[in-house]
């Protein structure tokens, strides 16, 4: 997927957010959760995208 695609990926997520914002009642909660889940959704497209899913850590840094 290219950076453009992720990008309108994203802001579909948060015009839908909007919207279904607009039918509860509350649009600022539609605009917050839109952008926590675009947000969420664009970085984890990119992720994707450059290979990088999960922990790459050898020396195992996050195990205590």
């Amino acid at each position: 997927m290219t950076r453009s695609r992720t990008v309108l990926v994203a802001l579909g997520v948060l015009v839908l957010a909007v919207v279904v914002g607009l039918i509860l009642g509350n649009v600022w909660l539609g605009v917050i959760l839109g952008l926590v889940v675009g947000l969420i959704l664009f970085l984890s497209l990119e992720s994707r995208r450059g290979h990088n899913q999960g922990v790459n850590d050898e020396g195992h840094g996050i195990e205590l």
